[in-house]
């Protein structure tokens, strides 16, 4: 087995957007409203999303999301409407291991540890809440975090695996994964992603920071690791494309570079497929 540690290598380009910081209006959606004697509880959730249209709740539809049924569960247990927040809005198929949910229990009796125990009675076994605590009523489980991280799970073995199949992405060609470590290298530091969003996707700034970069190999499995300050819709998948297509040798491991400054999503490589996203931690301020 071959661990590698962070890529410290920070691109030198100039990035050509400033970040903005978000309105302060949506820092703390509880204070906002000015209720501070909340009982803000957080949850966090472990799930396969391969039978989910997305986590987040697609309000007057027939789609099924995460957030729909763990707030059907919730509300079902308090015996009144509990809405959720998540730290991560996983699009349809992607996966988790660490997302953060979080409500207002207000006046339900009942202990936060004791949350995370209640819901698993309840929830189907495709999401598990692994553990519940109460929190700051300040706390936001999409505001405020520090960082989040995805994995993207490459099967490289010659024949599909029926096993792997809903939580990898199968390549059977061989791939250089040296070539798309070095790749890799270039997504560090503050850049502008706007070569990694999906068009038509309206956000204020397209430049995010990211933290860690890394590609690893154990055997046929090659691990796509990426931690950062926040993403935009599709990044994380479009970053695996533009990898994969490094390691078939399609594309020299340099113009990952080139594609970040010029902002040409079409010089990269294809949106990966959802199954071998998975959103594996969301990191907060101890």
């Amino acid at each position: 087995m071959e661990v590698l540690g962070t890529v410290h290598i920070v691109s030198n380009r100039i990035v050509k957007k400033e970040a903005k910081e978000p309105s302060p209006c949506f820092q703390n959606t509880f204070q906002q409203k000015g209720n501070l004697s909340m009982r803000n509880i957080k949850v966090t959730l472990a799930y396969d999303g391969t039978n989910y249209y997305g986590f987040q709740e697609q309000r007057g539809t027939p789609y099924q999301t995460i957030q729909g049924v763990v707030e059907d569960r919730l509300s079902r247990l308090a015996k009144r409407q509990i809405r959720v927040i998540g730290a991560g809005r996983t699009d349809t198929g992607v996966h988790a291991r660490g997302q953060v949910v979080n409500f207002d229990a207000g006046s339900w009796k009942i202990g936060a540890e004791r949350v995370a125990y209640a819901l698993r009675s309840l929830l189907p076994e495709d999401i598990v809440a692994l553990e519940s605590v109460e929190v700051d009523p300040a706390f936001h489980a999409r505001f405020s975090a520090v960082s989040k991280s995805y994995r993207y799970t490459i099967y490289n073995g010659k024949y599909p695996s029926p096993f792997l199949r809903l939580f990898s992405y199968h390549v059977p060609n061989p791939l250089d994964d040296g070539a798309m470590r070095e790749g890799a290298k270039y997504l560090l530091g503050r850049h502008d992603f706007s070569a990694f969003r999906a068009l038509g996707t309206p956000v204020k700034s397209t430049v995010r920071t990211i933290l860690e970069s890394r590609v690893n190999r154990v055997g046929d499995l090659i691990y796509i690791d990426v931690r950062g300050d926040g993403f935009l819709y599709h990044m994380v998948r479009m970053i695996a494309g533009t990898l994969i297509r490094v390691g078939k040798g399609k594309i020299p491991p340099g113009e990952v570079e080139d594609i970040l400054f010029e902002g040409d999503s079409l010089r990269g490589g294809p949106t990966a497929p959802a199954r071998g996203l998975c959103l594996e931690k969301v990191e907060y301020h101890t």
